[in-house]
């Protein structure tokens, strides 16, 4: 082997040779001088750097069986150790949470008699919801994927379907300006149905969490010209926020109590939920606005749930006080400032980037060569992501708007996007009755999924990131997986 070391002084050796090994035996690279002080935060840029990584990859560093968890020196007796001969340091890599793409189609459920319009996995990931044109809304069982409920109430096609935070409640709305609020666990209709609202109901969205852990107001946008504000308890109308001079396409209510509305009267408008005062007016768009995307959207859509974290579902055991300091640390964490970032998309072939504490646009995103309808945020608020008539989904940089690429592959109108939990991947639902599965990393097709027998409405991506569901006009909800 190599000589013994002298017993007379003890000399720490201040350099060692050591080697790069995976756990399956193969070499990262050839021998290395290593500090004897070198910390695993340096070891993991090393190894990234030697293997070549793309994105950075974590790694937890052994010598023999014991992990290396500060520094090497602290790990190894370094006066016993042999520095003639090569150290074997193993690497492993962690498992960084990483949504696979989704590849195969699980199952095809049919159930609904007409067109589904809208579809929606509750926050934790549990549920789906669907609303179709047969003036049903179906929830669907997960683990079976079979229909689970079939809710009846509304007389007319159900726009749109809208989960409370909390995942106990959700709402629908349909053509005639109804909202029914159901519960998920029996699929009954629960209070009273909730009416005011004089032409169909567009857009719903609930009172964040952290603002409020029991989940009592909700607002709707409509075609009346009117956004409204409900107790879902009360069953009552507590505000009617009238402004806007054409139909309303779309509601956010933000997480510092604001709400956002646009509108077919070109512009996008901010007020107060506490009283309805409006705030400010956004312009600049030239043709109605279709919908908006907030800053905020997933960690509100998520709420007091870490649906990718969380898988042992740690919050079953919580308090609504803990829940609630979970969902505003969640909230601050994105939006530390309370200033919200937004987007609309409108017909006039652009999107405007706006910041609520701000009249003027941030930027106008400029490159759509026809209707923009849907606009995302991808869930680390690192992007934006557009879909468009003009068969093309767009990709953009949030903070500035900055273009990034463009996804063409669609041979007709793209009408609808979501975003992986893990912001990595894009599905686009189009009129081509298609699905397709984009790279945010590589810029191209990551799947193509076809299936669907005619044009796709709604699609989503559930925030655990384990699946996507589409469904459209051909009646059956297709579920997607790896």
């Amino acid at each position: 082997m190599g000589k013994e070391t002298e017993p007379e002084p003890m000399v720490v050796p201040h350099t060692l040779q050591a080697r790069l090994i995976s756990d399956t035996g193969e070499e990262a690279g050839p021998p290395i001088d290593l500090p004897s002080g070198i910390t695993t935060q340096q070891l993991g840029l090393i190894c990234n750097a030697l293997l070549k990584n793309e994105e950075t990859t974590p790694y937890l560093f052994f010598v023999g069986e014991d992990e290396i968890k500060k520094s090497l020196e602290d790990t190894l007796d370094l006066s016993s150790v042999d520095t003639e001969n090569v150290i074997d340091i193993v690497y492993q890599p962690q498992a960084v949470f990483k949504v696979r793409p989704v590849t195969r189609c699980t199952s095809s459920m049919p159930g609904h008699a007409e067109a589904i319009v809208s579809l929606h996995f509750s926050p934790d990931g549990a549920h789906l919801a669907s609303g179709s044109g047969d003036t049903t809304v179906r929830l669907w069982d997960l683990n079976t994927e079979t229909p689970h409920f079939t809710c009846s109430g509304h007389k007319q096609w159900v726009l749109c379907v809208a989960w409370s935070p909390d995942g106990q409640r959700l709402a629908s709305a349909c053509k005639a300006g109804n909202i029914i609020i159901w519960d998920p666990e029996t699929g009954q209709q629960v209070g009273r149905t909730l009416s005011g609202h004089k032409k169909h109901i567009n857009g719903l969205s609930w009172e964040p969490y952290h603002q409020n852990p029991e989940c009592r107001k909700l607002a709707s946008a409509s075609s009346d010209g009117d956004c409204r504000i409900w107790d879902v308890k009360l069953g009552q109308c507590l505000l009617n926020i009238a402004g806007h001079t054409n139909a309303v396409t779309a509601v956010r209510w933000g997480g510092a109590g604001i709400l956002y509305t646009s509108s077919k009267d070109r512009t996008v408008k901010m007020w107060r939920a506490a009283d309805g005062i409006l705030c400010r007016t956004f312009s600049g768009h030239a043709h109605w606005v279709n919908s908006i995307a907030l800053s905020t959207d997933y960690v509100l859509r998520t709420g007091p749930f870490q649906p990718v974290k969380d898988r042992l579902k740690t919050h079953l055991s919580m308090s609504t006080e803990e829940l609630c300091a979970a969902a505003l640390k969640r909230y601050q964490a994105v939006c530390p400032d309370e200033v919200e970032s937004l987007v609309s998309c409108s017909d006039d072939n652009t999107l405007y980037l706006w910041r609520n504490n701000q009249n003027k646009c941030v930027q106008r995103l400029t490159g759509h060569q026809n209707v923009v309808n849907d606009v995302k945020y991808s869930p680390d608020v690192k992007l934006i992501a557009s879909a468009s008539f003009d068969k093309s989904v767009r990709l953009w940089r949030a903070h500035d708007g900055q273009f990034i690429a463009t996804f063409r592959g669609h041979v007709q109108a793209v009408y609808t996007i979501a975003w992986s939990a893990d912001s990595r991947l894009i599905v686009s639902g189009s009129k081509d009755s298609t699905l397709k599965v984009w790279s945010v990393q590589s810029k191209k097709l990551a799947q193509e999924l076809p299936g669907h027998a005619d044009e796709v409405f709604g699609v989503d991506w559930a925030p655990d990131g384990s699946r996507v569901a589409s469904g459209g006009k051909d009646k059956v909800i297709k579920l997607w997986a790896h």
